[in-house]
């Protein structure tokens, strides 16, 4: 089965960013405006339940609650014509991600971690360009505290959908 591991920002800024993934990210049915900290990667539920799941405890555990905060939109272009919220690099987000491809968790990452919540993907190029050039003109003043961050799974028509919630600082 696929797993992932996401943070989910509060409503606050989920609402802003459905008010444009609501037209422009295919994927807004599928899960929530997140910020992915472990890409999909394939386990079976016994490693997942025995060693996965420890492991992720004791991350949650060992790191403390911290803040973000949203001031523009950026993209991946021109690899991806994928648009987003760019959150405001910390050590912690940071520190967070290395812990979560770590020890057991350890992968070989894709790309090198952005953070950031994807607000609009999968645009033609004439799309892109347009839908760009208009919210990189936008100020965002938003700012979000984490204390948790969730273990997702992916069921069979695509969607995700949370499979345990590990809080930070906690046990």
């Amino acid at each position: 089965m696929k797993y992932g591991i996401a943070i989910f920002p509060s409503k606050k800024i989920q609402d802003e960013a459905n008010s444009y993934r609501k037209r422009y990210d295919p994927h807004y049915a599928l899960i929530p405006p997140h910020i992915t900290m472990k890409e999909a990667f394939e386990a079976e539920e016994e490693e997942i339940e025995s060693k996965i799941i420890p492991e992720l405890r004791k991350i949650a555990k060992e790191t403390d609650p911290f803040s973000f905060g949203v001031y523009k939109v950026s993209s991946f272009s021109p690899v991806t014509n994928t648009i987003y919220l760019k959150i405001d690099p910390s050590e912690e987000i940071f520190a967070l991600n290395e812990k979560l491809h770590s020890g057991i968790l350890h992968e070989e990452k894709d790309y090198a971690f952005v953070p950031h919540i994807t607000i609009a993907q999968k645009l033609s190029d004439e799309e892109f360009f347009d839908v760009f050039g208009s919210l990189s003109m936008l100020k965002f003043d938003l700012h979000d505290d984490v204390d948790r961050f969730q273990l997702l799974y992916q069921l069979e028509n695509g969607a995700w959908s949370v499979y345990e919630t590990f809080r930070l600082g906690q046990e």
